[in-house]
């Protein structure tokens, strides 16, 4: 059986990061948790140390922040054939993760994807308009055969990381780039509908405030463009 590196970054996460700890290890069998932890004042580093064992790694940065450079720091850990990432709040999704392990035997890399039919948005207006006009321009920009570039929700075969190495800085913009650069290699991608529900707490850690919300959005057009016209 194919062993499965799961990558979850947490920050401030003690009132969801157990539930989804527990989830994981329900629904994956041969489970490889790696855990990357910025340094959070909540308690949950506490919480995720009492996890720790010979299946789930876990890293504590105290001179480091950011999404993306956890990710990477995650996915340097990681010793599973198939490779995937979940945002630490959505640890209900991982019931998704047995159809999307399934799926890796016919393709290289399976995204979870609110756009294509059976998909859905349920957070705040303003968040859903700004992620349908970033992939809208993605689509515009890049290809259109992928509908949900920005979800992030995904696992990969391994050896996909021999072609394509993910540029991690920023926020979660990373992953567009990621994936476009996979299309751009002729790696088999499969979208799976899920549905975003609204974030635990009703707000988010990327876009707490309008002012934080254009900052990071800024960004996301950026990598768009980047994207397109950075060779390799």
């Amino acid at each position: 059986m194919k062993k499965t590196s799961i990558i979850l970054s947490t920050y401030n996460e003690a009132d969801c990061i157990e539930n989804t700890i527990n989830l994981l290890r329900k629904n994956i069998p041969n489970l490889e948790l790696v855990i990357v932890d910025d340094n959070s004042s909540d308690g949950t580093f506490e919480i995720i140390k009492k996890f720790e064992d010979i299946s789930t790694k876990i890293i504590q940065r105290e001179r480091s922040k950011g999404l993306a450079s956890a990710f990477l720091c995650g996915l340097i850990n990681t010793s599973g054939d198939v490779v995937g990432w979940i945002d630490s709040n959505m640890g209900d999704l991982s019931i998704k993760f047995p159809e999307m392990i399934s799926e890796l035997d016919v393709n290289d890399i399976i995204v979870l994807s609110r756009y294509i039919k059976g998909g859905g948005d349920e957070r705040n207006k303003i968040r859903i308009i700004a992620s349908k006009s970033i992939n809208l321009l993605c689509n515009v920009f890049l290809t259109s055969k992928i509908k949900d570039f920005t979800s992030s929700i995904f696992v990969m075969n391994r050896n996909v990381l021999n072609e394509v190495v993910p540029v991690c800085y920023g926020h979660g913009e990373f992953f567009i780039e990621f994936l476009y650069k996979c299309y751009e290699k002729k790696f088999k991608i499969k979208e799976l509908p899920y549905i975003q529900p609204n974030d635990i707490t009703g707000n988010s850690k990327t876009a707490p405030n309008l002012i934080k919300f254009f900052y990071v959005g800024f960004f996301y057009l950026l990598r768009v463009f980047n994207s397109r016209f950075r060779r390799d």
